[in-house]
């Protein structure tokens, strides 16, 4: 079953946290803010994007995280076309410094604009999955309040805007992003049960939850 699955891997992500901390290098914020002015063009001077359809909101997200994405984006691993070239020459120093120094920024928040109804049916699934479909909860991995597991490197996904989380998850849901195989895709077995209905209201619920 694949939420069984999904608990197991979490177990697992967390224990690897934990055993290999060393597999990280540890970031500066100073040396990641001296090479991020490059990075506002896209996302913002605070780490908030004015292109949020297109970009993340980094700020206030969590180190592992972020290291992990600048590292599969670095050697293509993930493939961004938007963001081609923009990591070429950085060291491994280089892209910690960088998560640190995002990390270190306050979170953004937005307000999710559906109604009472809409929420609710959002937050079932936030908080409790879909039994039937075998789509796990999201609050194993992501937290109460969808700030993620700083730890076991799961990220924040509050604050997001609507249409880039819908992306995301289409986009998992699609098996076009594959970044969650060090967790055995989970997030490719949980997203495939969501329609784009289920999706989009995720997304709303997500972009104000805190």
């Amino acid at each position: 079953m694949k939420v069984r699955k999904i608990a197991d891997l979490l177990i697992f992500g967390l224990a690897a946290a934990v055993l290999t901390p060393a597999a990280w290098a540890a970031g500066d914020v100073e040396r990641g803010k001296a090479q991020a002015a490059p990075c506002a063009a896209c996302h913002g001077q605070d780490g908030a994007t004015p292109l949020a359809a297109d970009y993340p909101n980094i700020a206030g997200q969590n180190e592992t995280y972020l290291l992990r994405q600048l590292q599969m984006i670095q050697s293509e691993q993930r493939s961004i076309p938007l963001m081609a070239g923009q990591l070429n020459g950085k060291s491994e120093q280089d892209l910690a410094d960088l998560a640190a120094y995002y990390a270190s920024l306050p979170a953004k928040i937005g307000q999710a604009a559906g109604d009472d109804e809409q929420i609710a049916a959002a937050q079932q699934i936030y908080r409790g999955g879909i039994a039937r479909k075998n789509v796990a909860a999201c609050i194993a991995c992501h937290s109460p309040t969808a700030a993620g597991n700083a730890q076991a490197g799961f990220p924040r996904i509050s604050g997001q805007s609507v249409e880039y989380t819908i992306a995301q998850l289409t986009a998992y849901r699609e098996k076009q992003r594959t970044t969650d195989e060090l967790f055995g895709g989970m997030m490719r077995d949980t997203a495939e049960g969501l329609t784009d209905t289920e999706i989009a209201l995720l997304a709303d619920y997500l972009q104000g939850l805190h």
